[in-house]
């Protein structure tokens, strides 16, 4: 029921420096907002279990449960902040709504298992291509429940609901956890179950996917233009970045395999980076996050306002070049899979999503703070991981090619 193989193992990998990034930014928010540290630090380390498993799983009910330990924790660091009314409604709204798609998931399951007699991926990829011969209305219903399931974890549209809130209430230390590692892991079991077990579905399944990740796309960026608030702003790009993820997923050849993988890494040491920055800056009587906060960070925090580019272009750029191998993308992926449609709604959002990262980049350099800012000091810890971010953004930018290779041969492993 659990495959520890080289897919699986990247994963937890990438889930591993996910978990040791996040806890190293946690420090000034728990002194700030009198977290209780023990049960803190013991739901991130439930919390990077659950996922942990969901990424090795083999067994639909394995995953499921996984699922459900990832979730569980991750709604009560959502919040933990308990005297805070926006943390406490936030964490309402996704625990409701996450309680809703593991219903939608779990009868997903059930349905599955009426049709194959098992939950585990290897048999019901062998008993699959009969299916598909010809599919049934509960074969049908059975994918459909599965997508939506998968769909509200990666936050994907119609499904994205909970993000904004989520993001915006939870502390920021924990709001890049979970959006690093909740995706990554969701991610996981996506490719394993769909590009896996139910691959002769492709011509189903595929066409709703088709749907979700153009709306997923033009919706993450489309809204986050709109925001004032940056959390809220990377709460929309991560949903945007979830649209790119699913090309790739859809496309299902070598490019779109390995840079699933590698855009889940690259995108994780960013958005982690983003969010350090966001906890750092914030205070017990000033939040900072909205948009006109960080007008003049560059003459009082130089090397944070430095990162804070670093982090930002790199979300920016991680859109067009989230390659599975030396030369390919996602777009290029999505192009050879015969979708060039949804290449080129990719591209086009891409380029509009620049700009929302830009405006908090010439606010930073260009505009002037009203009245001088009173920024928190910079624990050694925390700029530390900010530093490692940092490193590992250049580095998978300008050396990628050891990891572009792990990827695709991790990947190659479920297949």
């Amino acid at each position: 029921m659990v495959s520890a193989d080289n897919f699986g193992l990247f994963v937890t990998g990438t889930l591993i420096v996910v978990g040791l990034l996040s806890l190293a930014i946690s420090g000034p928010t728990i002194e700030r907002e009198r977290l209780p540290g023990g049960e803190y630090y013991a739901l991130m380390l439930f919390a990077t279990a659950g996922m942990m498993l969901m990424a090795t799983a083999t067994d639909l009910l394995v995953i499921f449960l996984a699922l459900e330990v990832m979730s569980l924790a991750v709604y009560v660091l959502t919040g933990i902040r308990r005297d805070s009314p926006p943390s406490t409604e936030a964490a309402f709204k996704y625990f409701l709504l996450g309680a809703f798609s593991s219903a939608f998931f779990l009868y997903g399951i059930a349905f599955t298992y009426g049709l194959t007699g098992s939950t585990r991926l290897d048999q019901i990829g062998r008993l699959v291509p009969t299916l598909a011969t010809s599919p049934t209305p509960m074969l049908f219903l059975a994918l459909g429940l599965l997508i939506v399931g998968f769909a509200f974890k990666v936050a994907a549209v119609p499904f994205h609901m909970w993000t904004p809130d989520a993001y915006e209430g939870a502390p920021p230390a924990v709001t890049g956890f979970m959006s690093t590692g909740v995706k990554a892991a969701a991610f996981a079991a996506f490719v394993r179950v769909f590009l896996s077990a139910l691959e002769p579905l492709r011509g189903d399944w595929g066409e709703v996917l088709w749907i979700v990740a153009a709306a997923t796309m033009i919706v993450g960026t489309v809204a986050g233009v709109t925001q004032s608030s940056v959390k809220r702003m990377l709460a929309y790009s991560s949903i945007g970045h979830g649209g790119y993820l699913l090309l790739a997923l859809l496309s299902g050849n070598d490019y779109g395999k390995g840079a699933v993988l590698f855009y889940l890494l690259t995108y994780a040491v960013t958005n982690i980076g983003a969010f350090g920055v966001i906890a750092l800056l914030d205070n017990a009587d000033r939040p900072n996050d909205q948009v006109k906060d960080y007008a003049g960070l560059w003459s009082d925090h130089p090397a944070l306002a430095t990162l804070m580019t670093i982090f930002l272009l790199s979300l920016g750029a991680s859109r067009r070049r989230p390659a599975s191998s030396r030369n390919g993308t996602c777009s290029a992926a999505a192009v050879k899979a015969g979708y060039t449609g949804l290449a080129i709604v990719g591209v086009l959002t891409s380029v509009v999503s620049v700009f929302f990262y830009l405006r908090v980049v010439v606010m930073m350099y260009m505009t002037a703070a009203d009245k001088p800012a009173q920024f928190p000091p910079v624990p050694k810890i925390a700029g530390a991981a900010l530093v490692v971010c940092a490193i590992l953004i250049f580095y998978l930018g300008v050396l990628p090619s050891r990891v572009l290779d792990w990827a695709a041969a991790s990947i190659a492993t479920i297949f």
